[in-house]
């Protein structure tokens, strides 16, 4: 019976790779015969899968869709793919994310421990998108390295020297994957782009975790895209009363604050790459500003001012070439 069990497997298998297979070829890679075949795929048939008879001078079969979705056979890189993307998904916090989270428990369940080990280390924030696809032999590679705690030696793209990195968090953000480890040549934490790592076949020694920076992978990487020490934040941050209502405010301060200060003044505190950046995304609200806060935020007004006033000041050869076609002379 074990021996049966097996082939049916196989066959499901091999039905599950291609579109149409002979039944002389199936018999062949099962090592069975044609008729033998024929009972296995009769099996199927009652445990729900819908093996057509393929017609032809060969004669053959071939797995059609049914009513409802019957058990599913997949490889050790296929079962990880599907568990990363249902982990992805239930990241993302997309209506599928509930439905998700319960598929990938069910496929974890099932999963040989090598492969729950790998998925386990992976650590995702958003649905990337394929813009930047990347090798799952690396993911693999990195993940396990994650997992055992051991240094990871890989080359980097645009770099001469291999790197010695200790790997702590694999992360998905934005479209891309990411690496955060502590470079054992720089003696710092570097973030690296998944898509530009090629893993070495050595295994390097094993390491004692480092405390990350801050104890949250996403919140350190966000720190790095905006340029921002880690933990601390974007770089410039600060307060303005903008003359308009809290209702009118409120939908487009992103991840910034609003406080009423009244019914047509309200204070927003917000942060951007730079002191000059966050006073002009005020002035995206077209109205009135007053009391900048720090001292910085109301220089960078300064200097905004300054630039806007040149910029709207009449050049020479602007009046060398007379008033507009629309305007009446002068007279």
């Amino acid at each position: 019976m074990a021996d049966t069990t097996s082939r049916m497997l196989q066959l499901l298998s091999l039905l599950q790779a291609r579109r149409d297979w002979p039944g002389e070829l199936l018999a062949e890679r099962l090592d069975v015969s044609v008729r033998t075949v024929r009972r296995d795929v009769d099996r199927l048939r009652e445990l729900g899968y819908r093996v057509q008879a393929v017609k032809g001078p060969d004669g053959g079969y071939r797995l059609e869709n049914g009513s409802e979705l019957p058990p599913l056979l997949f490889d050790d890189e296929q079962a990880v793919a599907v568990a990363i993307a249902l982990q992805t998904a239930t990241a993302s916090g997309a209506d599928i994310g509930e439905a998700a989270d319960r598929a990938l428990a069910t496929v974890r369940q099932v999963m040989p421990s090598r492969l729950r080990h790998r998925v386990d280390a992976l650590a995702t924030t958003a649905p990337p998108p394929a813009a930047d696809p990347v090798d799952p032999g690396v993911l693999l590679a990195v993940s396990e390295a994650i997992r055992t705690h051991e240094v990871l030696r890989f080359d980097y793209a645009g770099g001469e020297q291999p790197r010695r990195t200790e790997p702590h968090h694999l992360v998905a953000r934005a479209g891309r994957w990411y690496l955060i480890g502590w470079d054992l040549d720089r003696d710092d934490w570097r973030v690296y782009r998944a898509d530009r790592i090629a893993p070495r076949s050595a295994r390097g020694r094993r390491f004692a975790p480092r405390r990350l920076p801050g104890g949250d992978p996403h919140a350190l990487l966000d720190a790095r895209f905006r340029g921002a020490p880690e933990g601390s934040g974007w770089p410039a941050r600060g307060s303005a009363v903008v003359a308009l209502p809290l209702a009118d405010v409120a939908p487009f301060v992103g991840d910034g604050e609003a406080e009423a200060l009244g019914p047509d003044r309200t204070r927003i505190t917000a942060g951007s790459w730079s002191w000059d950046a966050l006073a002009a995304s005020f002035g995206r609200f077209g109205a009135a500003l007053d009391e900048p806060r720090p001292a910085e935020l109301a220089s960078a007004f300064r200097r905004l001012a300054a630039r806007a006033a040149a910029a709207a000041s009449p050049r020479v050869d602007d009046r060398d070439r007379g008033p507009d076609r629309d305007e009446p002379p002068v007279s």
